[in-house]
């Protein structure tokens, strides 16, 4: 039989017939745009002038292409190592527990969601208020069940009535207070969802030997109410906590019953009385996921949601050619599991682990969907990346097509070491 050599000297017209329609599109669709946009990033924004290396130098010096580069390297860093760390632990995972197949399928159903859907799915789950952000909403929940929020977060003293705001946020009585003079502690601002459940206020009874009063909504709708006096209609606020206040220091304390009125001992007589900050807090609301601390790490949390199942399956595939006896040996000599995991099962697939986040470290330099989707217009800037620095200089109107391809072509020259790295490991791997 003759050899592949010989077969192309002899009808080198065949090979020609065959590479020739692959080799034309190669040319057309990845050496031409390639070309095309390393000329083009040579020229200005009109593509008249020659600019030279101005363009490159642009990169970093602009201050939102340094923001760019300064998140693509957290995206380099963080996302290929958890994705593959959560990998390793999930393909370990799978050879321990049953059900093996459904738990792969499940971490491995993200993969099938494309890009934008998964930027939709999280930019609701990131939602600042905790009502539509499910982030959100398990942290207020987690955080109320052991913390729980203030009474009425809303409610607010009487324009020049008798309580003043303090810097602590608490509101106090000027003046000091008598056993036997029932107090009047008005309250307003409290939106009608609050007060749903809340009963009827009542004025509270006078008592010689301890300090009474009430605190309430002092809002009558219609507006037919006086103010500073518990009308009927108006509703009580229970749960505030009141303090007896002398030289600075708490004497007593209550808390307001359900319609409105408390009750201190003969100590609170002459004392200032003040309704606690804790009573006023605003609700705890969960973290500011697209602010400007928080946005890049949220991004790079959904983007390890999507790539976590695809570093499993590669690291689960290769983990079920590593020999059993090898790891059997070692449980035989006394190593327990943790010892098994790390030092026989991580060195055996270190080759593979380096080639799954090489190839991870790759997609991350091109992330654009999730960046461009998930953050509002208010923090993108803070979130921005190369890929979609090099989309809004290029197809956006304003933008510097000259700039777009020069850091198109920076992303390449980025990319290519990575490639041949990934490329050479994959190939000694084959001739094993």
């Amino acid at each position: 039989m003759a050899s592949g050599k010989a077969v192309i000297r002899a009808r080198p017209w065949v090979v020609a017939c065959f590479l020739g329609p692959a080799l034309l599109l190669l040319g057309a669709l990845v050496v031409y745009p390639i070309g095309y946009t390393v000329w083009r990033s040579l020229f200005d924004t009109s593509g008249d002038k020659f600019v030279g290396l101005d363009n490159f130098g642009e990169i970093f010096t602009d201050d939102a292409l340094q923001t760019a580069l300064r998140n693509n390297v957290i995206w380099i860093v963080v996302a290929p190592t958890v994705c593959t760390a959560l990998g390793l632990i999930f393909a370990v995972l799978t050879e321990k527990i049953r059900w093996a197949t459904a738990f792969k399928l499940i971490i491995f159903m993200p993969m099938a969601i494309s890009m934008l859907a998964s930027g939709i799915i999280f930019r609701l789950v990131y939602e600042q208020d905790p009502d539509r952000g499910l982030a959100n909403a398990v942290m207020t929940t987690v955080h109320d069940t052991f913390s729980p929020g203030s009474s009425w977060p809303d409610a607010e003293p009487r324009p020049d009535g008798p309580l003043t705001s303090q810097d602590d946020g608490s509101y106090l009585l000027d003046e000091p207070v008598a056993a036997g003079t029932p107090v009047l502690l008005p309250l307003v601002a409290v939106p009608p969802p609050e007060l749903a459940d809340a009963e009827p206020a009542r004025s509270a009874a006078s008592d010689p030997g301890q300090v009474t009063g009430t605190v309430w909504m002092d809002f009558t709708p219609g507006g037919e109410g006086a103010e500073n006096v518990v009308d009927s209609g108006e509703q009580a606020l229970a749960g505030i906590t009141v303090e007896a206040v002398r030289d600075g220091e708490v004497v007593a304390s209550a808390e307001t019953g359900s319609d409105g009125t408390f009750t201190l001992p003969q100590e609170a007589d002459g004392a200032q009385l003040r309704l606690a900050a804790d009573s006023f807090t605003a609700p705890y609301n969960g973290a500011e996921w697209m602010g400007s601390t928080l946005v890049t790490p949220a991004i790079i949390g959904s983007y390890v949601w999507m790539w976590a199942g695809f570093a499993m399956v590669l690291i689960a595939a290769g983990l079920a050619s590593v020999p059993r006896e090898t790891l059997e040996a070692a449980r035989v000599d006394g190593a327990n599991e943790w010892q098994v995991f790390r030092r026989v099962t991580v060195p055996l697939l270190a080759p593979l682990l380096a080639v799954v986040m090489v190839t991870l470290m790759i997609n991350v330099m091109k992330v654009f969907d999730l960046v461009y989707v998930i953050p509002p217009p208010s923090s993108q800037s803070d979130a921005t990346v190369l890929a979609l620095e090099l989309y809004t200089e290029s197809f956006t109107p304003g933008g510097n097509p000259g700039l777009g391809s020069a850091i198109a072509v920076f992303l390449l020259l980025l990319v290519l070491p990575v490639m041949f790295f990934n490329i050479r490991r994959l190939r000694r791997e084959n001739q094993r």
